[in-house]
């Protein structure tokens, strides 16, 4: 039987599992539920949770801390294999909600039920409806939560509420209960004096009272009141109840006709011709933000669906305004003089006079509650910004919904920056497709105009594909649709990297508006980039994956774009939907969406500036490299790690056009060398990867122009580094091969065979593969000669060695002796990573040379602060010499269970433990002792329960269990969430 979540967030937050309810202790896993709920069944981004935890003063690893809540979000809850009711998605986490398991989705539902039979003149239906719902309110929403990091939601969720109280008298006044709502609405005035339908309810009750001298009084009084406070006259509604008074005669229901008043055919919206599809999170907030400010502005790139979701939202939001929504589409605007009277032609003025047309139009808005809907203002930003700023001042009434590629900078303005469709898994079989956005528009439209297509099992992966490479932007996916009618999937993607001219199929022309191809859309954008501004847009193409402030300085100034006003230039085009910007870190990271990147690299093609621009980008990356492995083993280790790893698309294409050029190939080598240095590859948990640039890069010819020349010293130690990764795979004939080629280079060196790169490696061979102790004096030696050298954090990686041989093959005495000079390293050297291993080395050394009880505390120490860090590779060993000490302490139920958990973190990282002497010798050792003391049946079910652990290492004994629980989890490379 399934387990079922109650989830209640009208009042203060309680959860229920399965009717009993769930204590959840801590503050921040509480904000992170209410923030999941608050938009529950919908994938909330990793960016706006780290906002609703943290406001604009996040930890500096806010993402890891992040995922450490989910966990402890899933364990509080109880929560099943697999994540359920909390599950993370390729851009954030969402949680899944039964319709009746939320009671803000039940109390949506009824107030809607409610509004409906109000509508259709059944209060007496209504009553009850919209009675239930405000029951469903337990106090104030989130009271225990902090008030300040909720504000917002809080607020939204009164503004509900506050709309259902409305509805609900509306309904007692139209059943004759003016009596019983007198004394409610006194108060309810008291707490919002300038709420406008709360006076006019309470006009109309007094006048049905017999108190029609006090009804009138309310209007002079509230008349007054907007007056001190606001500066504005009653609204629309507000002065039709007070006619009504004056004429002795008003409706019952006319102040629900004043409120909920359609708008007039006359500059209807258009009908909407297709389906719309997703978007339901924006549309929200797009409704939302109308309630709380005068303008709000839609941006993002071209062909992402502003209009679409302006006309969508201005629709659901019409009954709020008494006066209707009016659409001005300023596309065909060429003439800025004729801005105000594209506005007047959509407010269907006949103004004849001699007066300015802006005058006529702020006049006949003056005591309107109207919507305006400005569409296409990117081109005429100044001057829509003007006439929306004297309208504002002039029209309290009015709200504007405008569309733009940039932001109108007007006083008051609230942005919303509408972004991509949700977008499916990069493999298409993680998650139903069904839930991204983008493929349910495919989908959708495909259905129209390919209806031959069908979502196979054959084509699912090509379909997520093609969704993931079109960025989820609407128009590129109906696009893509329609050429589904004459081509697969499949065939689409191949062809994709000419996206311009693939995706160029003419619509039919009904109107002057719009852009109907992806090129058209994206050259609208360029033409209104000021000449810098595109100068900048095509250099950035070289970009993957995202840069930084000193990147974008460094590779694209010069030639036309000084570098002082690199930065000007780069928030120009920020403020053009053009570039997005993410803040949420230390440093400010930019990027582009991939058709935007594809069109800039064209462009820079065009004039010639490739080559140029591909080479200034490799030297910064070589550099960032060369910096990175200077500043390894230092106080700032791990922050050069999460830079190197956040750069990993850079890192990748500097490598890839290195490689493609012999005379760039030292270069290149030279960027493979320092990320091996640093332990990215490790610390990414991409080991494979690391091999493979070095190997590419060393079998590219001799370079003859590079700016690092490849000489015997760098090409000796990237053998070293190729022989090391191959180690620590545990591929020894490989690893046997590198050593010899490390052997033949090492004899050009000027130390000869015993070079610090040579001894190092011939050390940790003859620890690892032959199990030799030996392996002491080498890397002792090693660790010698690259201090000698000022190679602090080669020395570093030799004395851990060094340590971690006398752990396996020394006595008490020497194996205290290295542990203690390695743990004295690393505490000075300030290097969180290093600290993390020196933690996991003492562990090892109180296992093999004193008492394994004693071990589990620093092994415990380690996996918590490599999962802070965000270390990959150093839990892959961490747990598997936990096990081997929760197996010596005699707990084998644990121990089989660890073993399991730490053989599926070797096999997704690609290492083989048979290659890894002293490390399979001592595996084999516990797992006979787990055996022998368990029975096989046991043992199978324990390490197979392990093996299949998603989260956390299960079972281990309770001193720090909780730490290691909360401590393993997989991560990678991405900015994926990992939890």
């Amino acid at each position: 039987m399934s387990t079922r979540y109650e989830f209640r967030v009208l009042g203060p937050l309680e959860v229920l599992r399965d009717g009993r309810p769930v204590r959840i202790d801590a503050a921040k896993v509480r904000l992170l539920l209410a923030a999941l709920l608050a938009e529950a069944n919908q994938v909330v981004t990793v960016d706006t949770l780290v906002n609703r935890l943290w406001g604009e003063n996040p930890p500096g690893r806010a993402r890891n801390t992040l995922q450490n809540y989910v966990l402890r979000l899933r364990r509080a809850l109880g929560c099943p294999a697999g994540g359920a009711p909390v599950f993370t998605r390729p851009h954030g986490y969402v949680i899944e909600t039964a319709p009746d398991a939320l009671d803000l989705h039940r109390f949506t539902a009824l107030v809607r039920q409610g509004r409906t039979a109000l509508a259709e003149g059944a209060p007496a239906r209504a009553a009850p409806l919209l009675g239930e719902a405000l029951g469903l309110w337990r106090g104030d929403p989130l009271s225990d939560l902090p008030a300040h990091l909720v504000r917002g939601m809080v607020a939204a969720l009164d503004e509900q509420r506050l709309d259902a109280v409305e509805l609900r008298i509306d309904a007692d006044l139209a059943l004759g209960r003016a009596a019983d709502v007198l004394p409610e609405l006194r108060g309810l005035i008291g707490e919002y004096p300038l709420r406008e339908h709360f006076w006019a309810q309470r006009m109309l009750a007094l006048f049905h009272c017999g108190r029609q001298g006090e009804a009138l009084e309310s209007y002079r009084e509230v008349t007054a009141l907007l007056a001190d406070e606001l500066g504005v006259a009653p609204g629309t509604g507000l002065r039709q109840v007070h006619q009504r008074l004056l004429a002795a005669a008003p409706d019952p229901v006319g102040v629900r006709a004043a409120r909920a008043a359609p708008p007039s055919r006359d500059g209807q919206l258009p009908v909407e011709m297709t389906t719309f599809v997703g978007r339901e999170t924006q549309v929200a907030e797009v409704r939302r933000l109308l309630g709380a400010a005068r303008l709000v502005t839609l941006t993002g790139v071209g062909g992402v669906g502003k209009t679409r979701l302006a006309l969508r939202a201005a629709t659901e939001a019409a009954p709020s305004f008494a006066d209707g929504v009016r659409l001005a589409d300023l596309a065909p605007l060429s003439d800025a003089d004729l801005l105000d009277r594209a506005v007047s032609e959509a407010l269907g003025l006949r103004d004849q006079s001699a007066r300015p047309v802006a005058d006529a139009v702020a006049d006949h808005l003056r005591d309107r509650r109207l919507l305006l809907v400005l569409d296409n203002c990117e081109h005429l930003v100044e001057h829509v910004a003007g006439l929306v700023l004297r309208l504002a001042r002039t029209a309290p009434g009015l709200r504007v919904l405008a569309t733009s590629r940039q932001r109108l900078g007007t006083p008051g303005e609230h942005v919303l920056t509408v972004p991509p469709l949700t977008l499916p898994s990069a493999s298409g079989t993680d998650d139903p497709l069904l839930r991204s956005e983008a493929v349910r528009l495919l989908l959708d439209r495909a259905a129209g105009s390919a209806p031959a297509f069908r979502l196979t099992a054959r084509n699912r992966r090509a379909v997520a594909q093609l969704c993931l490479r079109l960025d989820g932007i609407p128009l590129a996916v109906e696009l893509a649709a329609v050429r589904l009618s004459a081509m697969t999937a499949e065939e689409i993607l191949e062809r994709l990297d000419d996206r311009f001219r693939l995706l160029s199929m003419p619509r039919p022309r009904t109107s002057a508006r719009g852009h109907h191809t992806l090129r058209g859309i994206v050259d609208w954008s360029y033409d209104l980039c000021t000449e810098g501004e595109r100068l900048l847009w095509n250099r950035l193409s070289v970009f993957s994956g995202g840069f930084d402030l000193e990147a974008a300085e460094t590779v694209c100034a010069g030639e036309g774009v000084p570098r002082e006003d690199v930065l000007d230039l780069l928030a120009g085009l920020v403020d053009k939907s053009i570039v997005a910007v993410n803040s949420s870190g230390d440093r400010a990271r930019y990027s582009l969406l991939e058709t935007i990147r594809q069109y800039g690299g064209q462009r820079l093609e065009e004039e010639g500036g490739t080559t140029r621009l591909r080479v200034r980008h490799s030297e910064f990356y070589r550099m960032t490299a060369v910096r990175a492995g200077q500043a390894w083993c230092g106080p700032r280790e791990v922050d050069w790690l999460v830079r190197l790893r956040t750069d990993l698309p850079n890192l990748r294409t500097a490598l890839d056009y290195c490689a493609s050029r012999p005379d760039l190939a030292g270069d290149g080598l030279e960027i493979a060398v320092n990320l091996a240095r640093t332990r990215c590859w490790f610390f990414s948990s991409t080991l494979g990867e690391g091999r493979h640039w070095l190997e590419r890069l060393l079998a590219t010819g001799n370079p003859s122009a590079s700016a690092t020349t490849r000489t015997p010293t760098l090409t000796a130690g990237a053998l070293a580094m190729k022989a090391w990764i191959a180690l620590c795979q545990g591929d020894n004939p490989a690893a046997e091969t590198f050593l010899a080629e490390c052997r033949a280079v090492a004899r050009e060196l000027p130390d000869g065979p015993s070079a610090a790169p040579v001894t190092y490696i011939e050390g940790a061979h003859a620890m690892l593969v032959r199990g030799d102790p030996a392996s002491r004096a080498l890397l002792a030696q090693a660790r010698d000669r690259f201090r000698a050298a000022g190679q602090a954090g080669d020395a570093h990686m030799a004395t851990m060695l060094w340590a971690m041989a006398e752990a396996f093959f020394g006595t008490r005495a020497s194996a205290s002796s290295a542990r203690d000079v390695y743990v004295a390293e690393a505490e000075a050297s300030g290097a969180e990573w290093a600290r993390t291993w020196a933690q996991w080395c003492s562990g090892l050394v109180e296992l093999r040379h004193g008492e394994a009880q004693r071990a589990l505390a620093p092994l415990q120490r380690a996996l918590a602060r490599q999962q802070a860090i965000g270390d990959s590779w150093g839990p892959v060993w961490g747990l598997e010499t936990l096990a081997w000490a929760v197996a010596a302490t005699g707990d084998g139920t644990r121990a089989a269970w660890l073993l399991g958990a730490a053989h599926r973190m070797r096999r997704d990282t690609g290492v083989a433990l048979i290659g890894l002497r002293p490390f399979h010798e001592a595996h084999l050792t516990a797992e006979r002792r787990v055996r022998a003391s368990l029975g096989a049946e046991e043992y199978a079910a324990a390490w197979s329960r392990g093996t299949s652990a998603e989260d956390a290492p299960g079972p281990v004994p309770e001193e720090g269990a909780s730490r290691v629980r909360s401590t393993y989890t997989r991560t990678g490379g991405s900015h994926t969430p990992t939890a």
